[in-house]
């Protein structure tokens, strides 16, 4: 079953009517119907078209949080081969938010981490809605290490509203395991690569992001904070999440204009969840591409190259 967002309701009428009739001219073998669903399909790939042309900042929240959206797991499993999970940080638990393994991209040997959501509400629970705690950083600095050590490059899949801000969470050292993270981005000697495949949220999205190379699909989110977070800071209204969200520059062709992040995956019309397999395609060609690009560079040229960017990133917000 097709799920709609708000912005979506005259599409999903639209569709639905199309449905309708197709599943009438089935029973009634009546060529007419099949006709007039035909009509309702291309006034449908036309109200798509326009309602996608121009998405405001609000909306491409929405769609980066859309539930059908490709998950992390779902890339693992489409776009990667021999993926061999490994779990735990080998001190207090596995965190289910945060997946993590060896695999291949089109041959490549790689290891690969990203935070999963879920898919029902079974899985999301299991996966803390993909917000990752401490142990599921410390996961990722062990699996990052390892990396480094047999010369392998990390492939990270972003997408996450954030880290997880629980009691427990904090009481064994949330902020001290983003930090760790962070620090064992930049300290590595091999290729990294993220993508953003939904939502970057605050912190938890920069552990895993701190790349050499940051990409973004079409329609995802990279903030310091959620537009509804900052809107009941600033304005004590959550309700004023869609000024925050424009305030917040946190789409992709935003983040890409200030230098944040280096390319824009384009996404199937309507989204990714319209059609993961042609998404999944795209990030894969995107992270192939991402890699070639970082192959010439050595253990200390990957890693000066790393922090470079960082020490001038907002520099093209400035000049604009």
């Amino acid at each position: 079953m097709t799920h709609y967002l708000d912005f979506e309701k005259s599409l999903a009428e639209i569709e639905g009517k199309a449905e309708e009739l197709r599943n009438m001219s089935r029973q009634e073998d009546g060529a007419d119907m099949e006709e007039q669903a035909q009509a309702l399909d291309q006034k449908a790939a036309k109200l798509l078209d326009d309602l996608y042309k121009n998405l405001t900042p609000w909306r491409k929240c929405q769609v980066a949080r859309h539930p059908a959206r490709p998950h992390c797991i779902d890339y693992i499993r489409t776009l990667f081969t021999e993926f061999t999970p490994l779990a735990g940080d080998r001190n207090f638990a596995d965190d289910h938010a945060v997946m993590g393994g060896l695999a291949r991209l089109d041959g490549r040997p790689v290891m690969v981490i990203g935070h999963e959501k879920g898919n029902d509400t079974k899985s999301r629970l299991e996966r803390n809605f993909g917000m990752a705690r401490p142990e599921g950083y410390r996961k990722a600095i062990r699996l990052m290490e390892m990396a480094d050590r047999f010369g392998l490059p990390v492939v990270t899949l972003i997408d996450t509203p954030g880290a997880y801000p629980g009691k427990g969470a904090e009481e064994r050292g949330q902020s001290e395991a983003i930090a760790r993270s962070t620090q064992a981005c930049l300290g590595l000697g091999v290729p990294l690569v993220s993508v953003i495949i939904g939502e970057g949220g605050s912190g938890g999205a920069v552990a895993f992001a701190t790349a050499n190379r940051i990409a973004m699909l079409e329609h995802s989110v990279y903030s310091v904070i959620s537009p509804e977070g900052c809107a009941s800071i600033l304005w004590k209204d959550a309700d004023k999440m869609r000024e925050a969200a424009e305030a917040l520059r946190l789409t992709a062709q935003d983040l890409k204009k200030l230098g944040v992040i280096d390319r824009i995956i384009s996404e199937p019309q309507g989204g990714a969840q319209r059609d993961l397999r042609a998404a999944v395609e795209s990030v894969g060609q995107a992270i192939g591409q991402m890699l070639d690009e970082l192959s010439g560079l050595d253990r200390d040229g990957l890693r000066a190259e790393r922090r470079q960017k960082y020490v001038n990133m907002g520099d093209k917000g400035l000049a604009a």
